[in-house]
Parts: structure tokens; C-alpha cells; sequence
């Protein structure tokens, strides 16, 4: 297999990402049952953060080493990355010494330049515009609980962020619906949702957005970045939060997510994060077992 990476989930194909779900299950077994896995041996990963972390480093830098690898952690604060080395450069130099690389930074644009130069797959930990590896682990979670997650509908309410936008992705190629109801000023930019994109529907009522839903998602009301326009957040997702109410509206045997970290009281209510519901647990375990999938998937390719 030539080089591939993932940068946004659009980079994959069905068949692909049932792939990558399906070695997920058979990787998170063997780890349930403590059976080795080390399909990556003497493989080195090198995983480069602009932006804080606490999921995305140790669900790699742990799935790493379960596969029998190293992965080494690089802040671009204390790399010539943070004094000004072109990320054209750095992706040349880096590439020539490990075998994969994860990226977690601000504006999508620099990672696609750094894959674009890049003799090894590139994946994006999270950017501005994309979160892949946690819809992807999501979408794992929702499989494991509920089963296929085609032509279900999840309830998206909150900011137009990185994760609705990939949400979207994944749902044109999983053949799912999304209910998208974002404040006023905070709507979908165009510019960032394919122009066919008939597998979303926007509600002014976040209420009206969870009828019927399989799954309602949120995420903070402040994004990593944002945090100079917090206050005028809050004033403005007055109202959009995941409550005991909202749920209801929903089918009685729906899920809810939040890729984590979460603010009770603001985004979502407490009794819905922490009821029965909930499977934000299972959803923060799974980004090791389906980031392990796609390490090994994008280095060694299909196994049999």
C-alpha cells in the first residue's frame, strides 16, 4: 500500500473504515483478555503537539507501546518547529526517521503541508477545522452499544466545531443523518461541508434537533483557541445545553457523547453525563483500541 494518511475522515473509504473498526474489536479483545498484540514492533511513532492534550497523547503514546513500538513526544515549544523551521522542512527531516506521525495543531492547512512532505503517514490528531480519530472512535463506540450505524440519526447540539465537521464527513460515508443545532452566529461554515452534503439537517430549536435521535453529541461551548470569546459564548449557547429534557425527546434506548473534557451545568446537565445513558466512558477507552486500528492499518496496511 503507498503512503496514506488521515486527516480528515473524508481521507477514508467505507470499506476502509469497517476495516479499521473491525481489527478494533478483534485489538480491544485481545487487550480485555491481556494477549499480546505487538503487530508494530521495533515501529516508531512520533506524535508533535502545538495544542494541550491529555486523550490524544496517551491513548497513542499507550496504543504505541501496546503494538510492540516506541512513540516519542514532541511539543512544538521545545522543537525547532516553535523557532520558526518551515513545516515543509520538519516534515522531511521527520519522516526520515520513524515510521508514522501524529499531529495535533491549530489550522488544518499545516498539517496537510506537512503530509504533503511527509515519506510516512500522517494523522491528524485534531485540528481548528477536523477531529477524525475521535469521530471514528465514536462511531466504534455507537457499533459496539447499538449495532449498525447506518440511517440512524445523531443529534448534534452546540458549536460548529471540528467535531461536527467531521461528524458530517462521517456521515456521508457511513450513510447516517445528522440533526445539527448551533447558536445563532456560531452556524456551519459552508466553506468546510461538501457541497452534495444531503445528510444533515439544520434545527433553530436544539430541543426539535434530539426528536428521535439514536444519538445526541455535544461538545464544550469553547473551543482550545476560543478562550477570548468565552464569556460571549456563554451568553450566546444560553439554552443549548444536553439536559434531562432533551434527552427525552430522544428514542428511550438513545446514547449520549461528549468527546470529554466536559463541563457540567454549561454543555451538558450532570444527570445526563452521569446517567444511564452515558457511554462517554466506553468513548474515551475506545480512541486507544481504534487509534491502535489505524496505526496499524496506515503502517503495515490489511492483515489477515
Amino acid at each position: 500500500m503507498g503512503i496514506k494518511h488521515f486527516l480528515q475522515f473524508a481521507d477514508f473509504t467505507l470499506d476502509e473504515c469497517e476495516y479499521v473498526i473491525e481489527r478494533a474489536h478483534l485489538i480491544k479483545r485481545k487487550f480485555k483478555n491481556y494477549e499480546p498484540h505487538h503487530t508494530l514492533q521495533d515501529r516508531t511513532l512520533v506524535m508533535v503537539f502545538e495544542k494541550n492534550s491529555t486523550r490524544t497523547r496517551l491513548s497513542f503514546e499507550a496504543g504505541m507501546h501496546q503494538l510492540g513500538g516506541a512513540a516519542i513526544y514532541l511539543n512544538t515549544r521545545d522543537s525547532q518547529l516553535g523557532r520558526g523551521e518551515p513545516v515543509e522542512d520538519a516534515a522531511q527531516v521527520m519522516s526520515r526517521m520513524c515510521d508514522v506521525i501524529m499531529i495535533r495543531t491549530f489550522g488544518q492547512e499545516i498539517i496537510d503541508r506537512f503530509a504533503a512532505n511527509s515519506r510516512v503517514p500522517v494523522i491528524n490528531g485534531l485540528t481548528n477545522e477536523h477531529h477524525p480519530c475521535q469521530v471514528l472512535a465514536d462511531i466504534f463506540t455507537f457499533i459496539e452499544h447499538r449495532g449498525s450505524i447506518a440511517d440512524k440519526t445523531i443529534a448534534w447540539i452546540g458549536d460548529a466545531n471540528n467535531m461536527l465537521y467531521s461528524w458530517l464527513q462521517a456521515a456521508q460515508v457511513f450513510g447516517f443523518h445528522v440533526n445539527v443545532s448551533t447558536p445563532k452566529g456560531y452556524d456551519i461554515d459552508p466553506a468546510l461541508v461538501a457541497s452534495d452534503n444531503a445528510r444533515y439537517t439544520i434545527f433553530v430549536d436544539p430541543s426539535d434537533a434530539c426528536e428521535g435521535a439514536d444519538l445526541v453529541t455535544t461538545d464544550v461551548w469553547t473551543s482550545m483557541g476560543f478562550e477570548e470569546e468565552n464569556a460571549a459564548r456563554l451568553k450566546a449557547f444560553n439554552g443549548w445545553i444536553v439536559d434531562a429534557a432533551k434527552m427525552k425527546r430522544a428514542r428511550p434506548d438513545a446514547l449520549f457523547m461528549h468527546c470529554l473534557p466536559a463541563h457540567r451545568g454549561e454543555e451538558v446537565a450532570a444527570e445526563v453525563i452521569d446517567g444511564p445513558q452515558s457511554v462517554v466512558w466506553d468513548e474515551a477507552e475506545n480512541r486507544l483500541h481504534v487509534q491502535k486500528a489505524l496505526l496499524e492499518y496506515l503502517v503495515l496496511g490489511r492483515l489477515a
